[in-house]
């Protein structure tokens, strides 16, 4: 039963992965830089994302989001209201996004063309484990950690971090209070990646929200 399951999980994962570099060779033709966040629930990935996407607005740029949820379009109707294309995908109990609900989800979306686009953002479902293992055909993995959740949560999700380009810490206005110690969080992120590009943020306040956005247009520039 065991070698089964295994057998079905490489499979699944196999389909996955060619769709997604299907996907990859898209956005590569479009010229749109594609990012995946990843966080647990309650990092503040959606704030962080809209505050995102209305500075990017404000600045001239043309981006769009995929939210994943389980149920609901709450964060999409959040989104949205930054005035960017904002689309759903409900997952309905899995707890990842795949290659597949992406493509499903860029056919038909109205007034959206992936060549008008600069950013193309993927808010994955709140889970720090499946989501690391599905390839979205994104460019850039970021994987977000809240300075509420503590410093060890490197060392306990792995393979998220190790295989994320990027790392953002959310909600560095209330590391004080909350305790956080800086300098041993960064510690951890870098024993699983070493010299991964970390930004410390606030979607509140905007402290370090700059740093973030010369990341994104130095990514997005053609190489």
């Amino acid at each position: 039963m065991t070698t089964r399951i295994v057998e079905l999980r490489r499979g699944i994962l196999k389909k996955n992965d060619e769709l997604a570099a299907g996907l990859r060779t898209r956005f590569t033709s479009a010229g749109v830089l594609v990012l995946n966040l990843v966080s647990s629930p309650g990092t503040g990935k959606t704030a962080f994302l809209e505050r995102t996407l209305r500075e990017l607005q404000a600045r001239g740029a043309r981006a769009a989001a995929l939210v994943g949820d389980l149920e609901t379009d709450n964060d999409a109707r959040r989104l949205g209201a930054s005035g960017a294309p904002v689309r759903q995908i409900n997952t309905h109990g899995i707890c990842h996004l795949d290659a597949e609900m992406i493509a499903k989800h860029l056919d038909g979306w109205a007034g959206v063309s992936l060549a008008d686009l600069h950013y193309l953002f993927i808010e994955n479902v709140g889970n720090l484990v499946c989501p690391s293992s599905y390839d979205l055909g994104e460019r850039i993995r970021v994987a977000l950690l809240s300075v509420t959740e503590g410093e060890d949560k490197p060392l306990k999700y792995p393979g998220l971090f190790n295989s994320a380009d990027a790392a953002v810490i959310t909600k560095i206005d209330i590391a004080g209070p909350c305790g956080f110690d800086r300098e041993l969080a960064l510690r951890n992120i870098n024993e699983i990646r070493p010299g991964i590009r970390v930004f410390e943020t606030s979607a509140k306040t905007g402290a370090g929200m700059e740093d973030w956005f010369a990341y994104l247009a130095a990514q997005a520039k053609p190489s």
